[in-house]
């Protein structure tokens, strides 16, 4: 029964919105519904759909609930939550001004900078909220350089995957520091090297192989 609750949520996330000639079940809400609305709503099925297996049961109640690794939910929401926070309050338009020293400094800079700046940010947000938040604001530097945007899209997008330090940074990270036999510390040990030697490989690897598929020429 678990599964049928589970494969019917999983229905949901792919029906609510498809196309714009086919809107999902969504639309019946006037976009008010979003993801969290069909997880909350399944979640709910659980703690009315009777146990099979225990008489006088429900599949979920509050005793299981209080078990669950909150502390899980609550790092990753955090991350989403400063990611959102970065937007609405204006930051990402102070972030956008500050990346502006890079319109005017050489490739062969420009490429371990993004990484740096993308690799640091990607430590207290979540790595798809720090794409999210960079790649538009490196697009525009971009244009501005008449450079390809990939040329700074790849090192940041991939630099946005090195969150080895905290563990916000990714779900992995939390799972790995959620089982107690893992420190803060322990992942600063290991991850500041991995992270060196990350940063390293794109400074190196862009301003040769990069430039050979996108001619940093090109005037976009």
């Amino acid at each position: 029964m678990v599964l049928a609750v589970f494969s019917m949520l999983i229905v949901l996330w792919m029906t609510r919105s498809i196309t714009d000639d086919v809107p999902g079940w969504g639309a019946l809400f006037n976009g008010r519904v979003g993801d969290g609305t069909a997880s909350v709503m399944m979640a709910t099925l659980l703690f009315i759909i009777p146990n099979k297996k225990q008489k006088g049961e429900k599949l979920m109640d509050w005793n299981k609930c209080k078990k669950l690794p909150w502390n899980i939910v609550l790092l990753l929401g955090a991350g989403f939550a400063i990611a959102a926070g970065v937007r609405s309050s204006g930051l990402a338009d102070v972030l956008s001004k500050a990346l502006t020293f890079l319109e005017h400094a050489p490739y062969l800079v420009i490429a371990p900078a993004v990484c740096l700046i993308s690799s640091t940010v990607t430590e207290f947000t979540s790595n798809n909220s720090t794409t999210t938040l960079l790649v538009p604001l490196l697009i525009q530097v971009a244009q501005t350089m008449h450079v390809h945007p990939l040329l700074l899209m790849v090192p940041g997008a991939i630099g946005a995957q090195f969150s080895y330090l905290l563990p916000t940074g990714t779900p992995s990270n939390v799972v790995g520091f959620t089982t107690g036999h893992i420190e803060i510390k322990d992942m600063i040990k290991t991850g500041v090297p991995l992270k060196i030697a990350g940063i390293a490989a794109l400074s190196l690897l862009m301003p040769s192989l990069g430039v050979c598929f996108w001619d940093k020429r090109r005037n976009v």
